[in-house]
């Protein structure tokens, strides 16, 4: 038995750098896209131009919507947390994806309503982000700017057509927060005069044959 033992282990010992080099081979290609990554979200948040640059040149890189392993977040995320409108218009333009939500379901867009970051808002409106978005607890960018008060930010999410009656995972709207202000107060006043209009007098669509 001893004997049986030393051969084997003599055996693993003649193989193991063959085994380790072809594990070295399979993850490297996972190993350099990680490493590209993490490399390009170091310079958006440095704002090392060149270097973002250099990234994008690359022929079929996706790299301008990479994510960062352990929180999800891109490269809008960091730009939007900085309020920083050149790069946000820069990164948008280069092709990023403006609804890219993080592991928490976070968007670029929540993040700037909750900063009641009106510049980055617009910017982000006017490039089709997804106006009712929702987090993890089912909060929409328009929620957010009624739970701040905040009626310039309303205002630009509801023209944008954003939908006051979306409800979060408590069950209440924007509409229904609006109303804990009172019925006559601004926050209801900025939903009515700014939120599209639904048609109530408009038939409901039918389907199939018509005789």
């Amino acid at each position: 038995m001893p004997k049986a033992i030393g051969f084997w282990n003599l055996a693993s010992l003649r193989f193991a750098p063959l085994l380790l080099a072809g594990i070295c081979l399979a993850g490297s290609p996972a190993h350099a896209q990680f490493s590209d990554s993490y490399k390009f979200l170091e310079a958006v948040k440095k704002k090392e131009g060149q270097k973002v640059e250099d990234s994008l040149a690359e022929p079929g890189s996706t790299i301008i919507n990479a994510r960062d392993v352990s929180t999800g977040r891109g490269a809008l995320h960091i730009v939007t947390e900085r309020r920083d409108p050149t790069w946000l218009r820069y990164l948008i333009a280069k092709g990023a994806n403006v609804n890219h939500r993080d592991r928490k379901g976070v968007s670029p867009l929540q993040i700037a309503a909750n900063l009641g970051w009106i510049e980055g808002v617009e910017i982000l409106v006017k490039r089709d982000a997804n106006l009712d978005d929702v987090s993890d607890t089912g909060e929409t960018p328009l929620i957010s700017a009624v739970h701040q008060r905040n009626t310039t930010l309303m205002k630009i999410l509801l023209e944008g057509g954003a939908d006051p009656d979306r409800a979060d995972n408590s069950g209440r709207s924007a509409r229904d927060y609006a109303l804990l202000d009172g019925e006559n107060g601004i926050l209801v006043q900025t939903i009515e005069s700014n939120a599209e209009k639904k048609d109530k007098t408009k038939p409901a669509p039918t389907y199939g044959p018509t005789f």
